[in-house]
């Protein structure tokens, strides 16, 4: 029976704390629109697009509505579209650009938000069709609106594909000055992953996966300002009762997410695939992940003691979760995104939080270093380096890893970049001046630790 005290309280969760469902991501199945003529593939997979999601947007807002529960993106993932250059008869750029524009074109008739899935998984080496695709990124997300990229450049089994990590340096770099006039806002729409996952409803690394199915319902649930609630009221308790608080919160915060979940499959007769239960922030005032660590008593984010309280904070949200759902995926954790965090740019602007602490923060949390501005001039071996030693955390730790970085044209360390809307602002971090060109321009593969051996 429903206690309507907790009716009250997912009320109060809602109004005064931040709660909302981040996204509700449809992931579709291109598999079948491969052909080798690309006018005739652009067609098919337009056409299947916008036939599968062509209510979505609608049920979003009727669920919202009938729950007064805020959704607030309603997004798209399709199969990495380099199976589909794959299959061309002519693999060049410039078709790889006319798929992207065919997403791009699918995905606003349709309405959503974003759409994900201009990817490429290269981490044991490149097909034709798939460095035709990475090739064709900076055109690509500069010449559309809302389409995503990611490319997964290493794995634990196969270890890092270090020429792929050297040719995206390179991109982030091309992409960021062709988007110059947005402070380089195509590199906010694309990602580098190792260990990338096949359900994550999250932009911009959303894909469909090989193993995902013809079509399903994802769900991606966010309440970082209900957690810090939570924790204002067991201030000073030791570190047990701040976990089992974690804990209870998130397995709120993910049975309102499931309950969205079934009912968006319900209506558009699609299956339900997984919850993420990951806490994505947002530039709002008491949406931050990083009031969460503060909350625990650290002064400032970034400051010694941030990366335990950040462990403690992953691990709990995770096991408050599997208890509400037996399909929790994606990602599934505390995300740090920088420009998106009201707490992380508060503390960036006033030093306490460094690229090298983010990347110390990155080894017990979800993904990785995500939406850090460095300066324009950053050379690209230098971001590959950085790609790098994120693709390293995640190959070791068996877990997935990600750099999401903008080299903003023009700007220098202490100045902002407006991205607006959920992206936020970036503080321009710096990076380290000495070289690593030489290491970079080794290539070859990083062969997979010795745990890639299990089996």
């Amino acid at each position: 029976m429903i206690n309507p005290f907790e009716i009250l309280e997912t009320i109060n969760m809602i109004e005064k704390e931040n709660l909302d469902i981040r996204t509700i991501t449809m992931g579709i199945s291109l598999k079948n629109c491969v052909d080798p003529d690309i006018d005739r593939a652009c067609e098919k997979v337009y056409n299947k697009i916008t036939t599968y999601a062509k209510d979505l947007v609608k049920v979003g807002k009727d669920i919202e509505k009938q729950y007064g529960i805020p959704i607030i993106n309603k997004r798209i993932s399709v199969t990495p579209i380099s199976h589909l250059v794959d299959a061309l008869d002519e693999k060049t750029t410039a078709n790889c650009v006319k798929l992207a524009k065919a997403l791009d074109r699918a995905a606003k008739t349709v309405g959503v938000n974003f759409i994900g899935g201009y990817s490429a998984l290269v981490h044991k080496g490149f097909t034709e069709g798939e460095m035709a695709l990475i090739n064709s990124i900076p055109e690509a997300l500069s010449s559309t609106d809302i389409v995503c990229s990611s490319v997964n450049v290493g794995t634990t089994k196969a270890g890092i594909n270090m020429d792929a990590v050297k040719i995206m340096g390179e991109i982030i770099k091309k992409a960021a000055e062709l988007t110059k006039d947005s402070g380089g806002f195509a590199c906010a729409k694309l990602v580098v992953f190792t260990n990338a996952v096949e359900d994550n409803p999250f932009m911009a690394g959303a894909f469909h996966g090989e193993g995902e199915g013809e079509c399903v319902i994802n769900v991606g649930v966010s309440g970082p300002g209900v957690v810090k609630c939570a924790l204002e009221q067991v201030k000073g308790e030791p570190f047990d009762v701040v976990a089992d608080t974690i804990k209870k919160t998130a397995f709120k915060i993910t049975r309102m997410g499931q309950l969205v979940a079934k009912e968006a499959s319900k209506r558009l007769n699609v299956p339900f695939g997984i919850v993420d239960l990951s806490l994505a922030p947002t530039p709002a005032v008491g949406d931050s992940v990083a009031y969460i660590l503060e909350e625990m008593g650290l002064e400032k984010c970034g400051t010694h003691g941030t990366t335990a309280a950040l462990a403690l904070l992953n691990d709990a949200v995770k096991k408050g979760g599997v208890m509400a759902s037996s399909h929790v995926g994606g990602l599934s954790g505390a995300f740090i995104p920088v420009s998106e965090d009201a707490g992380m740019i508060a503390a960036t602007k006033c030093g306490a939080l460094s690229l090298e602490k983010l990347e110390a923060m990155t080894c017990v949390c979800s993904v990785g270093l995500d939406m850090i501005v460095i300066p324009g001039d950053t050379d690209s071996s230098t971001i590959s380096a950085i790609i790098a030693d994120e693709s390293a955390i995640g190959m070791v730790n068996t877990k997935t890893t990600a750099v999401r970085i903008i080299p903003a044209p023009g700007k220098n360390v202490g100045d902002v970049v407006e991205f607006g809307g959920l992206l936020g602002s970036g503080p321009v971090m710096s990076v380290k001046n000495y070289s690593s060109c030489e290491f970079i321009n080794r290539g070859g593969r990083i062969p997979a630790p010795l745990q890639a051996l299990k089996n």
